[in-house]
């Protein structure tokens, strides 16, 4: 129920590569920008971001559209949200009007859900802060881990009271559906064998302090509490569980305060725990996030590796679970990012580092303490060698096993070299190595393709002919050339169709200085074309009617008014010749000339190309016709021959050579 005053200022007001930049690591490619994409997983960059355009297209997985579409594919915002987030981001007021009952009954699941958190985030941080108990027991706890005022209110800390169904019945009382509070898992809900009407509800973060888990836009997905008693039999975190919003292995924490610093520093401090990021964040170290106590994925790392190339990895100094989070490193080189790692002081954690020293101390340890990962994993694994050589064998293929996952062959060879100085070993010894653990990869990969080759019955040496839809790609060729260039005017030279003396169809030059739009559906209106796709279509009459109307026509407001799908479509149309950028021509000596300068060319050739490839269809028709009828067909005959002289003269006005 957003004004639409509103959604028009946001448009207006909202840069493309600005939002995106915030999620997604952007480089410059010309006049665009490109990165990896965030909706798969890929080694080379095929995400293009068009500023002059305002839009974005991800080759890798066809996704594409303008800000909000954006929003609505990477964060799953309904298109209210994405507006709401970036009237936020630019500070626009929104003007808005109250939703109705049914309105919000017609409200998704998942939104409803992003609802109940979003309550469950704001109770949690008012008892904290205005209840007596939660300022006496949950206040206590953060002022005692040294976290200021500033600090528990940008991270939305919070307390659940320690009392049986408290948050619920609040929830409950303020209209949130019990159906969702269990789905989230803010509420547990059990079946009361004695009376099965009424139900027991229990709190699931009863008497914890309550740490949000907000993803990269700010969305609360779920939560971590940690007790506060001695409860042995109760752990001392505790998250939501996985649901529709939240997705632990998908989930870094800390993300969303972190992203802007993550890009602009090109590092990602990574730790174990929420304390540990807050504490780095208050001492002035914002790019830092954590994996939240559970075993890293590739998922979390593909989150970092859209924001930077490399991940510096902060160990307890007396963490006993070292040797297991080496695999953690393994999957980080296996995404083709840099790696290093750093270890505190014996009883020291990045938490206490931080809070006992001054932020110069802390940035000068990480930068001096820094190791590389094979310096890192050689000097921990020899510790367990020891003077045992078979341990130490062990150690040697344990670390070219690591250097075997990265992807670019220099960085493999230079971390052979280091190895092979570390270990005292002689590179051809390790270079071989890694050759064995290369074939044993490709005889697995080959020996799976083969199985799947099998399972799906895939017939070899079979050729799959893609036939191209020629009317299809003239078409959308129509809608790109009025997208881009509908405003422009130019002259353009035409050989027009005239009948001579004799009766005769003859080309007679003419140039008009007309508006490509104009162009465009004059000639079509002539020769009496409609476009026979149906997305076409549609597009096409929006099109000719907002440049009609409007002076200045503008793509990003034109897109505004138009549905998710339509938007989708149209950005894959105007960002289809980004692709020559990706291919970057110019370093190969091809330099593809310049659209700008051969727009009215471009244009007549694509409605002319389009009448020959009708004029085919129906002469086709027409002679097929005539061989399934055995009728007089000599009107027949002589439209086809007017077809074939019409044909003829368009071909010519094409410079081209009929056979």
């Amino acid at each position: 129920m957003i004004s639409k005053t509103t959604i028009d200022k946001v448009y207006e007001t909202s840069r493309l590569e600005e939002v995106i930049g915030d999620f997604v690591q952007l480089k410059k490619a010309g006049s665009n920008f490109k990165g990896l994409s965030p909706f798969s997983d890929e080694k080379s960059p095929s995400f293009m971001v068009s500023p002059v355009k305002q839009i974005w297209k991800d080759f890798s997985s066809g996704k594409g559209g303008n800000v909000v579409a954006f929003l609505m594919e990477h964060e799953h915002f309904t298109y209210p949200e994405a507006i709401k987030y970036l009237a936020k981001k630019y500070n626009i007021e929104i003007e808005e009007t109250e939703r109705t009952d049914e309105q919000k009954e017609e409200a998704n699941e998942r939104e409803s859900m992003y609802l109940v958190s979003e309550f469950a985030q704001k109770h949690f941080v008012e008892m904290v802060w205005e209840s007596e108990l939660g300022k006496a027991i949950g206040l206590s706890y953060f002022k005692e881990r040294g976290f200021t005022d500033e600090t528990i209110k940008k991270f939305k800390l919070g307390y659940c009271l320690d009392k049986w169904d408290g948050f619920t019945l609040a929830a409950l009382d303020k209209g949130y559906k019990l159906n969702y509070l269990e789905k989230t898992g803010l509420t547990i809900v059990k079946e009361d064998t004695s009376n099965p009407q009424n139900s027991k509800k229990f709190d699931r973060f009863k008497g914890r302090v309550m740490f949000p888990i907000h993803s990269m836009s700010g969305r609360v997905l779920g939560f971590g509490g940690r007790i506060l008693t001695n409860d042995k039999k109760a752990a001392k975190y505790l998250n939501s569980p996985e649901s529709d919003i939240y997705h632990k292995s998908k989930v870094l924490y800390g993300i969303y305060h972190a992203k802007q610093a993550i890009a602009k520093e090109d590092n990602c401090y990574l730790v174990e725990g929420y304390t540990d990021v807050i504490q780095f964040h208050q001492r002035g170290i914002h790019n830092v996030v954590a994996s939240s106590g559970t075993a890293l994925t590739p998922e979390q790392i593909r989150l970092i590796n859209r924001l930077t190339k490399n991940i510096t990895v902060l160990f307890d100094g007396d963490a006993a679970g070292l040797r297991a989070s080496l695999r953690g490193i393994d999957l980080i080189l296996e995404q083709g990012m840099n790696v290093k790692v750093c270890t505190f002081p014996e009883d020291e954690d990045p938490d206490s580092f931080a809070k006992n020293n001054e932020y110069d101390a802390v940035v000068a340890y990480l930068q001096e303490n820094g190791k590389d990962f094979i310096q890192f994993k050689a000097s921990l694994l020899m510790k367990e060698a020891a003077n045992d050589p078979i341990k130490r064998a062990d150690t040697v293929r344990d670390i070219v096993q690591s250097i075997s996952k990265i992807p670019d062959r220099i960085q493999k060879e230079i971390y052979i070299q280091e190895c092979a100085q570390i270990m005292n070993i002689s590179e051809a010894v390790l270079f071989n190595t890694l050759a064995q653990i290369g074939n044993k990869g490709q005889k697995e990969a080959a020996k799976q393709q083969k199985q799947e080759q099998k399972a799906f019955k895939v017939v070899k040496n079979e050729e799959v002919q893609v036939k191209v839809d020629v009317q299809y790609e003239l078409e959308r060729k129509i809608i790109e050339q009025l997208l881009l260039y509908g405003k422009d005017v130019h002259t353009f030279e035409d050989l027009v169709l005239k009948e001579n003396e004799d009766g005769d169809l003859v080309l007679e030059p003419e140039s008009s200085e007309v508006k490509v739009y104009e162009k465009i559906y004059l000639d079509l209106q002539d020769d009496e074309i409609e476009l026979a796709n149906e997305k076409f279509r549609a597009i096409y009459y929006k099109l000719i009617e907002e440049l009609n109307e409007k002076e200045d026509f503008a793509i990003n407001s034109f897109l505004a008014n138009l549905e998710q799908e339509t938007i989708s479509e149209i950005s894959s149309i105007l960002m289809e010749e980004e692709k020559y950028v990706l291919h970057n021509w110019e370093s190969k000596d091809i330099f593809p000339k310049d659209k700008n300068s051969v727009i009215a060319q471009l244009v007549s050739e694509t409605i002319l190309t389009l009448r020959c490839y009708l004029i085919k269809k129906r002469m086709e028709a027409l002679q097929n016709k005539t061989m399934d009828s055995s009728e007089d067909n000599k009107e027949t005959l002589e439209e086809i021959m007017n077809y074939i002289h019409l044909n003829k003269l368009l071909n010519t006005k094409l410079n081209r050579v009929l056979a």
